[in-house]
């Protein structure tokens, strides 16, 4: 187990906006939607910008550090992802209509046996052409798709701190929503479904992803306190040249939590800092990753 996952870590370890893990990483920065993730603000353009730290150690599918010739696979990541907003007037099937488009910047590491590599550049860029969503006084819901693409450099060859992208395209259909009572409580969680094309410079196709972002917290007039966290686990096997990777398929699982606080200012922009620590590790990298976002209406 830990050759095999070592041999994908050297053949080209896949790293994106927030999270990196064997080939097949995350393109979608989990855990980055936390307050009102069902809700979409009025009409008009907004920024959003995540900024943040990632760092951790290689585990197996057992959950076990992966640690080739007795030392630790680390990897840490700095990351700033830029995203734009557009919600307009337009409605569809009784919903407003929405788009965006995100950007991450990456200043990524990583350390292995044979040696430690980094790499600054833009890693895999989202779209998100449809958001529909729909908004009563306690509950907001919304429908959308994100498009993620290989923009983030990749060589099979290079080491794997100096790959920013996945070399592959995804598709992940989402489902969000938000309860929020009258006396300042919220629940809202973020649910996608993530399919994946085949890395064609590897013959790698890694298998497909459930996985959410969640928050319980309270608000008290300009601010706001609670738990935040995501979820993820591979539901079908990763495969390489058509045969399943391994005994496990190489799945993934993780586990995220940590405190989430909010603040807004008299001009409606938002800012939130929160803390995911992460537990309940296979196939992956995992660590701690510390966030601060902000949101403002242009």
């Amino acid at each position: 187990m830990k050759k095999r996952l070592l041999a994908l870590l050297l053949g080209g370890v896949v790293a994106s906006s927030s999270v990196f893990a064997k080939e097949g990483g995350d393109q979608y920065p989990n855990g980055a939607e936390n307050w009102f993730a069902g809700a979409i603000p009025p009409p008009g353009n907004y920024f959003i910008n995540y900024f943040g730290n990632w760092s951790g150690t290689m585990r197996d599918g057992s959950g076990n550090k992966v640690r080739p010739a007795g030392k630790d696979v680390k990897l840490n990541a700095t990351f700033n992802a830029l995203r734009f907003l557009k919600a307009t007037e337009t409605q569809i099937l009784g919903a407003n209509y929405s788009w965006a488009v995100l950007v991450p910047i990456v200043r990524l590491s990583v350390e292995t046996p044979a040696g430690k590599a980094s790499r600054t550049g833009i890693g895999d860029a989202t779209l998100t052409p449809l958001i529909l969503s729909w908004h009563s006084p306690e509950w907001h819901y919304l429908l959308g798709l994100d498009i993620n693409l290989p923009t983030g450099a990749y060589d099979k060859n290079d080491h794997p701190g100096k790959n920013l992208g996945e070399n592959y395209y995804s598709f992940e259909p989402v489902f969000a929503a938000t309860y929020l009572n009258s006396s300042g409580w919220e629940v809202s969680g973020k649910f996608m479904y993530n399919v994946k094309t085949k890395n064609k410079d590897t013959d790698y196709r890694s298998g497909d992803e459930f996985h959410m972002d969640y928050l319980v917290g309270k608000h008290f007039g300009p601010w706001s306190v609670g738990v935040s966290g995501y979820y993820l686990k591979q539901i079908t096997n990763d495969r390489q040249n058509g045969t399943k990777v391994g005994s496990d398929g190489n799945r993934g699982h993780v586990f995220a939590a940590g405190p989430s606080i909010k603040y807004q200012t008299k001009s409606n922009s938002q800012l939130i800092f929160q803390w995911h620590r992460e537990t309940s590790l296979e196939n992956r990298f995992g660590g701690d990753k510390v966030w601060f976002k902000f949101i403002t209406p242009l």
